[in-house]
Formats: structure tokens, C-alpha cells, sequence
């Protein structure tokens, strides 16, 4: 794992076309933007439980939202 110190609107570049940024902070919380093609599928990790239960496992066909 890499793990990095970012400030408020730094941004980290995935690939040629996935970036992170910070877009706020607060009393321990982090908000980060994630811009992404639209066939990316980004999810929380803490739902992907419930949606395995509900589908079956995540597959190409899972609408993730890519925003």
C-alpha cells in the first residue's frame, strides 16, 4: 500500500485518467473527489458486503455510478 500526505485541492493521478483530490477536511474526516471515465466503477468498500448479498458478486454488468 502507498500511502500519502496530501493538502486541501492536491490531487493524485491513477493511471492516464484517474484522479483523487482532496476537496475538504474536518474534525476527522477527509472529502476527496474522484473523476473517473465513466466505466470505471469506483464503490465504498463498507457497501460491497450488502451488494454481494443482494446481486451476487460485482460483476462488468453492476451499474457503480463511476462518480
Amino acid at each position: 500500500m502507498l500511502v500519502l500526505s496530501r493538502r486541501l485541492q492536491e490531487k493524485i493521478l491513477i493511471g492516464k485518467d484517474i484522479i483523487v483530490s482532496v476537496e475538504a477536511l474536518g474534525d476527522q474526516r477527509v472529502k476527496i473527489g474522484i473523476d473517473a471515465p465513466p466505466e470505471v466503477q469506483i464503490f465504498r468498500t463498507e457497501l460491497i458486503a450488502n451488494m454481494r448479498a443482494e446481486d451476487g458478486p460485482l460483476d462488468s454488468g453492476t451499474d457503480g455510478g463511476g462518480e
